[in-house]
Parts: C-alpha cells; sequence; structure tokens
C-alpha cells in the first residue's frame, strides 16, 4: 500500500504521528541505502538476521533506559 503524503488519520494524534515517523525513517533509510525495503537482493534469512539485529539493538537500549531508572 502506497501511503499518500498528505495522508493523515486525523482522529489519533498518536497513529498521526508514528505514521510520520514511519514516512521519516523511509526517507532517510532511501538516503542512506539507496533502496527501499521493496528490494529483492535479500533472503528470508537475510531479513530474518536484520530484524534480530534490530531486536538485539532494542534489547540494548531497554536494558540501558532500566539503569538510568533504577
Amino acid at each position: 500500500m502506497k501511503w499518500e503524503s498528505n495522508f493523515s488519520h486525523g482522529q489519533d494524534s498518536i497513529v498521526d504521528s508514528v505514521i510520520e515517523s514511519f514516512k521519516g525513517r523511509s526517507t532517510s533509510g532511501i538516503k542512506k541505502y539507496n533502496t527501499t525495503l521493496d528490494r529483492t537482493d535479500l533472503s528470508p534469512l537475510d531479513w530474518l538476521t536484520h530484524l534480530q539485529e534490530e531486536l538485539m539493538d532494542a534489547t540494548l537500549y531497554v536494558e540501558r533506559l532500566k539503569k538510568e531508572i533504577k
């Protein structure tokens, strides 16, 4: 599904904020990697490895914030 550049949920500011974040992240990724997620050069295993690495980073961020809260 393609998002219109002016798409807005309009009823939920949180949803609108997340949509804007996704659009910004997409734009940044295209500039940085010169490709989109529509790319076909990665295998399903490659995609899973990328996901695993991102989740590992997220776990580190959670741990760091937990230490700050304690």
